[in-house]
């Protein structure tokens, strides 16, 4: 079996144990004569997947009593519009806070449910940055706060939670979560698609206070109602089932890598070898992002010359480094290192960039 490193944002990188685990059990999950695809949602052995994958989410992220954890399907995208959907309740009003693609995405939905106030937003920057705190403008009568952690796409990440005193704060969190420990009472609400750090594209997680449920807006569909799914503890209809029975087997692999503080340390230790190659390659690899904002997930970078790009690509997937091509918008390069791309996958990338800075430089 041939293996490469793969660096894509998404569908990303699953750790190989969690693979052959799954392989193994393809046929037949624990002596049931049947794969998880073919189970009933509402049996016994999927019951028992479900129930299990929960208490570990939970275990992993600490998270608190007064918190529900849905197991949903749509993606990040649908989030757009079930936060407001969901959160606005009868006030009309949010703050965005706007740091790239993601972001404007987020905004672009609400803005047909309710009046948007763009409290932050670093788009003169080219989104290389996060806005300084003191520039935000939060409207103390909106519904909620709604940022984005890290922009998969620029490569701009929060190392810190914002404090919004008692509007809940709202996180897009597909990039990040299961990265590094989190406090969760921090927020209102935490969604993640799951096609990043947790399993298979088609899950969608999501953290919510309970005192946040109920109150939809008028007309709101039945599937976009977190109470319905809170209620019916994700099954009022079929749930995306394989796609949460890998995201448990992620978990269960998380809690034997030390859990998040452990991941926290080797992706900490990843990112800084990375951006180490190409902050001395003396300008022969560039990447844009504010230093201290720089994310732990994705790396963006480009290189001394864009006709470059095309034979770095090539000479990448010849050494088993795929999906490396940065995003349509931005261009250049961008290597998504999360939790399941082992650090050896990093250096192999190091060594590869530094032998074709020589070869072409």
């Amino acid at each position: 079996m041939a293996r490469i490193y793969n660096f894509g944002a998404g569908p990303a990188v699953l750790p190989l144990p969690v693979l052959e685990q799954a392989r193994e059990e393809m046929l037949d999950w624990h002596g049931s004569g049947m794969s998880v695809m073919e189970m009933s949602h509402r049996g016994r052995e999927f019951m028992e997947i479900a129930a299990q994958a929960e208490a570990d989410f939970r275990e992993l992220l600490q998270i608190p009593s007064g918190y529900k954890v849905l197991f949903l399907q749509g993606g990040a995208s649908q989030q757009f519009a079930m936060v407001p959907l969901n959160l606005l309740r009868g006030k009309g009003r949010a703050d965005y806070i706007n740091t790239g693609e993601w972001s404007k995405k987020a905004i672009s939905q609400a803005k047909r449910l309710c009046t948007v106030n763009v409290a932050a937003t670093s788009e003169a920057q080219k989104f290389t940055t996060v806005p300084e705190r003191a520039s935000w403008r939060l409207d103390p009568g909106a519904a909620y706060v709604h940022y984005t952690p890290n922009e998969t796409i620029g490569g701009v990440e929060f190392h810190e939670i914002p404090e919004t005193g008692d509007v809940p704060l709202v996180a897009d969190a597909s990039s990040t979560i299961l990265s590094r420990p989190l406090d969760v009472a921090r927020f209102g609400l935490i969604y993640a698609g799951a096609q990043k750090n947790i399993g298979p594209s088609g899950l969608t997680v999501v953290i919510v206070r309970e005192d946040l449920l109920g109150g939809v807006a008028n007309g709101t569909p039945v599937m976009l109602d977190y109470k319905v799914h809170a209620d019916n503890q994700s099954m009022y209809n079929t749930p995306p089932c394989y796609a949460w029975y890998v995201a448990g087997l992620t978990f269960q692999w998380l809690k034997r890598q030390d859990g998040l503080k452990g991941m926290a340390l080797r992706n900490k230790r990843k990112a800084a070898k990375l951006y180490a190659a190409i902050d001395g390659s003396g300008g022969f690899y560039r990447n844009p992002v504010d230093p201290q904002y720089r994310s732990w997930m994705n790396v963006p970078f480009t290189l001394i010359e864009s006709t470059l790009d095309e034979t770095f690509l090539k000479s990448a997937k010849a050494a088993g480094l795929l999906q490396l091509k940065g995003h349509r918008s931005v261009g250049g390069m961008r290597a998504s290192i999360y939790n399941a791309m082992p650090e050896e996958g990093v250096d192999a990338l190091i060594s590869f960039m530094q032998d074709f800075q020589k070869r072409k430089g």
